[in-house]
């Protein structure tokens, strides 16, 4: 047993054995149903977080911005949370930071009702959001500016809560689009609805974030996460059929088309990098339109937001590699 426990402290001299420490309970968050967070999905089914000494309960809170609240009042003190909502805590004074990436690259697409195939036929119109400040806010206004619109002038942004309520507006016609990635992309053509715009942008997306504050009293135990993100996104690349079989379990999904399709959309180096380090130009993205009206972030730089010492440890010490070299 020391023999062993001797080898696992010599191939990883910086991280956490879970063979010798107590499990550490905590909550975890993440704010939106779906595939981009499947990380946090992944290290609860498959006993990653559980190797690495955590005890995840996961909960998901509708959107960005009440996923800020549970970080900043401990109730969750580990989010999986998108750029923008942690950028926009941090501009009001929060501590909140990013500590791994998460997704680095995002696409998805403007649907709208099947009558309206131009951004003509959407000017007056509205389209559903989660909430204000959150990622769907964020990328809607992108994906308007794409079309040549102003956003709240040319067109509402309404508040309407999760992907499912979302979808539903869409589907009623209280809304005249709404913002899909995969697999709900194709739920929706399928059921009519047009695709009136793409956006595919150096983005940074949900990825793991928590504060300052947080980092300095309990620093192993963010190691210890981050470490998990790391192999929940390695487990996700080199196991098609569980990675699946997840996915299927936290987006309600049946259709094997559609799982495979969003599987092999997230699955990529491009979205989802092996060395989920923070992603500048991604923050760059989000600090640009915030810039033209908040005075705070056009004096921001992307390095204010993230706390890249956690990827950095386990990068330099060869762990990241190592994990690849055996596949």
């Amino acid at each position: 047993m020391k023999a062993v426990i001797l080898a696992v402290s010599l191939s990883l001299p910086l991280f956490f054995s879970a063979a010798s420490a107590q499990l550490t309970k905590m909550t975890v968050g993440y704010s939106a149903i779906g595939a981009v967070h499947f990380p946090a999905w992944i290290g609860k089914e498959s006993g990653i977080f559980l190797r690495n000494g955590l005890d995840v309960q996961l909960v998901y809170f509708t959107g960005g911005t009440t996923a800020v609240m549970a970080l900043l009042s401990r109730e969750a003190p580990i989010n999986q949370i998108a750029g923008p909502a942690i950028v926009s805590a941090s501009l009001r004074g929060a501590d909140t930071v990013m500590i791994a990436a998460g997704i680095v690259t995002f696409e998805q697409s403007l649907m709208s009702q099947p009558e309206i195939k131009s951004a003509a036929q959407l000017k007056g119109g509205s389209v559903a959001i989660a909430r204000f400040g959150g990622l769907a806010d964020f990328m809607t206004r992108i994906a308007l500016q794409k079309l040549g619109l102003i956003p709240i002038k040319d067109v509402a942004i309404v508040q309407i809560g999760g992907l499912p309520e979302r979808l539903s507006a869409l589907e009623k016609g209280k809304v005249q689009a709404v913002l899909l990635g995969m697999p709900d992309i194709l739920t929706a053509q399928k059921r009519g609805f047009h695709n009136l715009v793409s956006v595919r942008i150096p983005y940074q997306g949900p990825g793991v974030a928590t504060t300052r504050t947080f980092i300095r009293e309990s620093r192993d135990v963010v190691r210890r996460y981050v470490k998990s993100q790391i192999e929940a996104v390695h487990r996700f690349k080199t196991d098609r059929e569980t990675a699946i079989r997840v996915l299927a379990k936290y987006l309600a999904l049946q259709d094997k088309e559609m799982l495979q399709k969003t599987y092999d959309e997230n699955s990529t180096d491009d979205k989802f990098p092996p060395k989920q380090y923070p992603t500048l130009d991604g923050m760059k993205s989000i600090l640009g339109p915030l810039a033209e009206t908040d005075p705070k972030a056009k004096a921001a730089k992307p390095e204010d937001f993230v706390d890249m010492s956690f990827i950095r440890e386990l990068d330099q010490s060869g762990y990241i590699d190592g994990l690849y070299k055996k596949m």
